[in-house]
């Protein structure tokens, strides 16, 4: 396993980050514990989830999952980095789900029980918060008195970073996690935060997952300028798109095991049937050139894979070894093109 740091902090990661979607939904708990020992010994030292995770959402049933592994004991718990995200709705309550200090102290204490453990390493959001308006606090000095003006749901101005910042230090003083991250951001989300974050001295936002793949690149216009200008790290999640990248858009049984998950138009399926038959001439499984390709971009600090089980993890760990040269990364955009460039290039001069 290779090794780098989460975006500009001094903590190494493995470049590859076990993601747990799948357990206590598709994975027993006896078929998971045996993806997170064999990920270990892989080196993989990096673990990601959710508290909505898990077969039956708001219960969080993949956290209890990984609390009752950790707590086997074994040194577990010191050999990974643990992650977990806050924000969709836990219970019936109003202020069960978004990101007011409220929440953000009730679900992180929810998540430690969950987790069996004192901290977590990484505490995302796992969507910005556009359900808790203030939009007399928050435009009132610059616009004058706004009355009654309301705003569609899409505009909402959300809770403020004031707040969220202020609850997530207070969480950092306690001990209760040590970084923060965000996940489905926008760029200008990006921005603000850490702006915000610098006026009161305090790290930030050190991480995004957003989804990113061959067949999804829209976070080059300015995700990831955003990211790599403020030195957050990305995490792409469905590096895949839900299979069809791994092989497996026919129904067929690659080695790896995956499945393909989604249906695609005709044009798409012709590229990705291009894309197969690079692959082919590389000797490489389509599912590994996929994770190698966002590999290969230094913005990106781990792709976060999601194994069924323990033979698809280990399918996945030949992506660490896989690098791709000039010419077939020129393939890659031929066949798959982004928008190509960041904005405003892409579409303006």
């Amino acid at each position: 396993m290779k090794y780098t740091h989460l975006g500009r902090t001094g903590l190494k990661v493995s470049r590859l980050c076990l993601g747990t979607m799948n357990f206590d939904a598709r994975s027993d708990e006896k078929q998971s514990f045996a993806i997170m020992d064999r990920a270990i010994e892989l080196g993989i030292n990096f673990f990601d989830t959710a508290d909505r995770y898990g077969a039956v959402q708001g219960e969080g049933g993949t956290e209890r999952l990984i609390g009752r592994w950790l707590s086997q004991g074994g040194g577990r718990r010191d050999s990974i980095v643990l992650a977990t995200k806050v924000f969709g709705p836990m219970g019936p309550g109003a202020n069960d789900g978004g990101l007011s200090a409220y929440h953000l102290r009730n679900g992180c204490n929810a998540s430690l029980e969950r987790l069996a453990t004192d901290h977590v390493d990484l505490y995302q959001m796992h969507h910005i918060d556009r359900g808790t308006p203030h939009p007399k606090s928050r435009l009132e000095f610059l616009n004058g008195d706004i009355g009654n003006l309301t705003f569609p749901q899409h505009l909402k101005p959300g809770t403020t970073w004031e707040e969220i910042w202020q609850a997530m230090e207070q969480l950092v003083r306690e001990g209760k996690t040590i970084y923060v991250g965000s996940s489905n951001f926008a760029a200008w989300n990006i921005a603000q935060a850490n702006e915000r974050a610098r006026g009161r001295n305090f790290l930030g936002l050190v991480s995004e997952q957003s989804k990113y793949n061959l067949l999804e690149r829209t976070v080059e216009l300015e995700v990831i300028p955003a990211c790599r200008e403020y030195g957050v790290g990305l995490l792409p999640w469905s590096p895949l798109m839900g299979g069809a990248l791994a092989g497996t858009l026919h129904g067929g049984k690659a080695e790896s095991g995956r499945r393909s998950e989604v249906s695609v138009d005709p044009a798409t399926a012709q590229r990705i049937e291009r894309y197969e038959a690079l692959c082919r001439r590389l000797g490489e499984e389509p599912a590994n050139v996929g994770i190698a390709w966002l590999l290969s971009n230094p913005v990106v600090t781990a792709p976060v894979i999601g194994p069924r089980t323990v033979e698809q993890l280990e399918a996945a760990i030949r992506a660490v070894d896989i690098t791709l040269d000039p010419q077939t990364l020129a393939e890659l955009d031929a066949i798959f093109p982004g928008p190509g460039n960041q904005a405003p290039e892409a579409y303006a001069w």
